[in-house]
């Protein structure tokens, strides 16, 4: 259904990451839920891009971020993340926005923003919300 194929000759990322990407995204932004395959693709380049402009410590960092996220649920649970009701997904992500330890927290929120930039930086969806930045700045809209 998904281009995971595609995705993953050029990014190994996103391949494991696809399942819990595409849970995140829908609690994050419930509409995701409507996304044909088309554009999770396309939500799925946006973020493979900006993953790939960075470090590989980072990279690497994420790919566990994502892993452990996927997989902590089962203790709690008894399923893994990707497997959870809508519910049980915003509990363990409310739990992980608002976490002691800063660095959860910290990954909960770039998490996040992959996921807002995945969603967002589509051209459908930046006209569906009325976006209209342009690199002129105002000049543009005038």
């Amino acid at each position: 259904m998904f281009a995971r194929l595609r995705v993953a000759v050029r990014f190994p990322l996103m391949t494991p990451a696809h399942a819990v990407l595409c849970a995140i995204a829908t609690t994050v932004v419930p509409e995701a839920t409507g996304l044909d395959a088309t554009q999770w693709d396309e939500v799925e380049r946006i973020i493979a891009r900006a993953i790939a402009a960075r470090a590989p410590g980072l990279r690497r960092s994420l790919a566990l971020y994502l892993a452990l996220l996927e997989w902590l649920p089962l203790l709690r649970y008894g399923r893994r993340f990707s497997k959870l009701d809508a519910e049980r997904r915003t509990r363990w992500l409310a739990r992980l926005q608002d976490a002691p330890v800063l660095l959860v927290r910290r990954g909960f929120w770039g998490v996040r923003t992959l996921i807002l930039m995945g969603y967002y930086g589509r051209p459908d969806a930046a006209a569906a919300i009325g976006y209209r930045a342009a690199a002129r700045g105002w000049e543009a809209r005038r």
